[in-house]
């Protein structure tokens, strides 16, 4: 058996998030900015030769059936033909729920790590593929940098920003995604804008279309978000419920943190445009 791979499974943040439209199936066009943070979830796999999926310890309220690391597992299975299994132990550091991607990062972990435990040789192409059926944001991270995203954020570019020092909070209520998409005064008609564009008006001119809902449904976001402001520039992540806080240097981020002083549960991160699972496994993202 292979030595056990111990894996990052990085938190990603939509530095803007713009709704151009809405599909026939219900679904939302985006354009959006993902990055990754230096900050995560690990996995730790192991490989098994009797094809069983084995994860520890249970996700609280997540039945087995609708985890996404073992449908990532189990999509694997499928697509390879093989039936070798593993031993995933998953250690949780981001608030599900969060607007973090907590879940589509531990599935694309999921998906990348045991490609390469099972020595499958599937391209990163095809397990984009395989991750999009489970959710929109495990491709960006199984492609690993970061991107512009369009259609539900499965289309992807990638690019270049800036990497500043974050704070991110959690306001401490979680956040109901279909609820804020369904919201009437959600801003769906934004005109589209070109990646160029976006890239050339920089942060200080991004923004996430679904704030304003997430800040009426949810006040104590909306607290979170005003205290935040008034130190440093801060947004909304995906639908929340967590929100960032951009600061230019560590020093900064540490100085944030000090002034929250557990008003909320928050955490530093650096912005990498390179996942870390890409340098842990050495690819040419």
């Amino acid at each position: 058996m292979k030595e056990p791979l111990v894996l990052p499974a990085p938190a990603k943040l939509n530095r803007m998030l713009h709704i151009i439209g809405r599909r026939p199936d219900g679904y939302h066009e985006l354009q959006t900015l993902f990055q990754f943070l230096d900050h995560g979830d690990t996995l730790r796999l192991s490989s098994r030769s009797d094809g069983e999926l084995r994860l520890t310890p249970e996700l609280p309220g997540v039945a087995a059936e609708e985890n996404l690391v073992l449908r990532a597992a189990r999509a694997l299975q499928q697509e390879s033909g093989r039936r070798l299994g593993a031993d995933i132990h998953l250690e949780k550091r981001l608030p599900m729920g969060g607007g973090l991607g907590g879940g589509s990062s531990d599935a694309a972990t999921a998906l990348v790590g045991l490609n390469r435990l099972w020595a499958l040789g599937l391209p990163l192409e095809r397990l984009a593929e395989l991750g999009l059926a489970l959710g929109a944001d495990v491709p960006v991270f199984v492609r690993g940098h970061a991107a512009w995203g369009e259609g539900v954020g499965e289309r992807l570019t990638p690019v270049e920003l800036d990497t500043p020092w974050f704070v991110v909070v959690h306001p401490g209520v979680a956040v109901s995604t279909p609820a804020v998409f369904g919201a009437a005064e959600l801003t769906r008609h934004t005109p589209p804008i070109t990646m160029a564009r976006a890239l050339q008006g920089g942060a200080s001119s991004w923004r996430n279309d679904c704030e304003a809902t997430v800040r009426r449904l949810y006040p104590p976001v909306a607290e979170a978000i005003d205290w935040l402001s008034e130190r440093a520039p801060s947004l909304l992540t995906g639908t929340g419920a967590c929100v960032f806080s951009r600061l230019p240097r560590e020093v900064d981020a540490d100085r944030l943190l000090a002034e929250i002083d557990g008003r909320w549960p928050a955490f530093k991160a650096r912005g990498l445009n390179r996942s870390p699972l890409h340098e842990v496994l050495g690819f040419n993202s």
